[in-house]
């Protein structure tokens, strides 16, 4: 007997690959979903109609887009972060110290996702990653450091999952290579992203231990120009500030749990 707790239904992953359309192609016509999922247009159109009476798609000038109803659930899921109500005031604290963004992230189901970003001080560079935003792990310093302290059979199995695909030609793809520089990322306690995402930016993690789970609950990384953050190697002062910041995070994570805001 197949497991039920397989089973799916049809009509919500319809919905919700509607909802992920609209999301990567921006506002539609009903025609120009339809082509675009392969599916008639009445389908298209049954869809739309019910999550815009549910309230997240809202229609104007004849065509469909994403309403904000969305920022309130991914609002309530982030409040409910620990992590990030622990780190929230010192990630902006970091940013203005270093004068370079700030960011946090976590892992959830073998990708790294941007829980929160700095408010950018003047001068910064950043590279405009919306919060919430999904990416493979190795792409990033974010991620290099979650998965530096994962499990070793759960690296293995991200990565069967998801490959090593290249964002960049400096992107680590070869399976190797990457479980050597997550070695050398544990032993020294910070990640590099050299221009692994994108051309010319530069950035290094650390990972944010919970102490009874003894797993990364998230990381902290500060990102910017190559050509300000690497001389002859990373700066130590940065180091030392994200560092610094973590031990805070850390310490307020798993001894004090603040009220959500």
């Amino acid at each position: 007997m197949k497991d039920t707790t397989e089973n799916t239904l049809a009509a919500v992953e319809k919905a919700f690959n509607i909802i992920t359309t609209i999301q990567k192609i921006g506002p539609v016509q009903v025609t120009e979903l339809a082509e675009y999922l392969g599916i008639p247009d009445s389908t298209a159109q049954v869809h739309l109609n019910t999550l815009k009476t549910q309230g997240y798609v809202r229609k104007e000038g004849g065509k469909y887009d994403l309403s904000l109803k969305f920022l309130d659930h991914g609002g309530y899921v982030r409040r409910r972060q620990r992590v990030y109500r622990a780190a929230k005031q010192h990630i902006n604290s970091l940013a203005e110290e270093v004068g370079e963004a700030a960011n946090l992230g976590v892992e959830e189901n073998g990708q790294r996702v941007l829980v929160y970003k700095s408010e950018v001080p003047e001068g910064a560079i950043y590279d405009n990653a919306p919060t919430g935003e999904r990416t493979h792990l190795h792409w990033t310093a974010l991620g290099k450091a979650l998965l530096s302290e994962l499990p070793s059979k759960r690296v293995h199995e991200i990565i069967d999952e998801y490959g090593l695909p290249s964002k960049t030609e400096h992107t680590i793809t070869d399976r190797e290579a990457l479980i050597e520089e997550l070695e050398v990322t544990r032993e020294r306690g910070y990640s590099i992203e050299d221009e692994d995402r994108r051309k010319g930016i530069t950035a290094i993690g650390v990972p944010i231990m919970g102490e009874n789970s003894n797993k990364p609950v998230g990381a902290v990384c500060v990102s910017g120009p190559r050509s300000r953050l690497w001389n002859d190697g990373i700066e130590p002062e940065l180091v030392e500030a994200v560092q610094n910041t973590v031990n805070v995070i850390e310490l307020q994570y798993n001894y004090y749990l603040p009220t959500e805001s």
